[in-house]
């Protein structure tokens, strides 16, 4: 069995490439490709995809809308975002919305395929070379952002939130290490590390490992 793949991106060069290289993995197939967020939603929803390509700047309807438009809709299928170096800004509110990811649109094979294997899988694989560029461009902006629930506090969010162990947890995610090493590097079992993950959710009002770096990005939790 395949999983499908949807492409979208308002250049037609980047889905051949993007579709040059799916075709030759004997796990992924391209049954759809969209060339703005318009057509993505009405694409996710008839095709059924198993992960989505997603381009953020797109024309009619970037990606961030379309991302805001699935879900709206209940759509769970897990997004990657394709981004350039100069879009560090939308990269972050993509991650803040959600996506499972995130791909340089001259990424290497070996990073395309690892990637989507994580979105699948339902975990985020964040490259720390990526969210240097992003942590950077977040400091220099200093642009304020709107608060998101927190359980802990109506205020905002807090270093002071979360526990020793829990930030070494969100640290290393940061710098894109997945459960089995952060267990192994920590000396505690994978269960124990995921049930920190939920903590650091649940404190900071999030869902995933890409909102949880974002934010913390944002706020100075983690250093990279």
């Amino acid at each position: 069995m395949k999983y499908k793949v949807l492409i979208v991106d308002d250049h037609f060069v980047v889905r051949e490439g993007l579709k040059l290289i799916l075709e030759t993995s004997d796990d992924y197939q391209v049954v759809g490709e969209a060339e703005n967020g318009q057509v993505a939603v009405r694409l996710a929803q008839e095709l059924q995809p198993d992960v989505i390509l997603m381009d953020l700047n797109m024309p009619i309807m970037d990606g961030l809308e379309a991302m805001e438009q699935l879900q709206q809709q209940q759509c769970t299928i897990p997004v990657v975002i394709l981004t350039t170096y100069n879009e560090d800004d939308l990269m972050v509110k993509g991650l803040a919305m959600g996506a499972r990811g995130y791909l340089l649109k001259d990424s290497k094979r070996e990073n395309l395929f690892r990637t989507l294997d994580s979105a699948i899988r339902g975990e985020t694989l964040l490259q720390p070379e990526i969210m240097q560029t992003v942590f950077q461009a977040r400091s220099k902006a200093m642009t304020p952002t709107p608060p998101v629930r927190t359980t802990a506090s109506s205020s905002g969010y807090s270093a002071i939130l979360l526990s020793d162990r829990e930030k070494v947890v969100l640290q290393a995610i940061a710098h894109g290490h997945r459960s089995k090493d952060i267990a192994f590097d920590m000396g505690i079992s994978e269960r124990t590390v995921k049930a920190h993950l939920t903590n650091i959710y649940n404190k900071l009002g999030v869902d995933s490992r890409a909102q949880a770096v974002a934010i913390a990005i944002e706020k100075g939790i983690v250093h990279l």
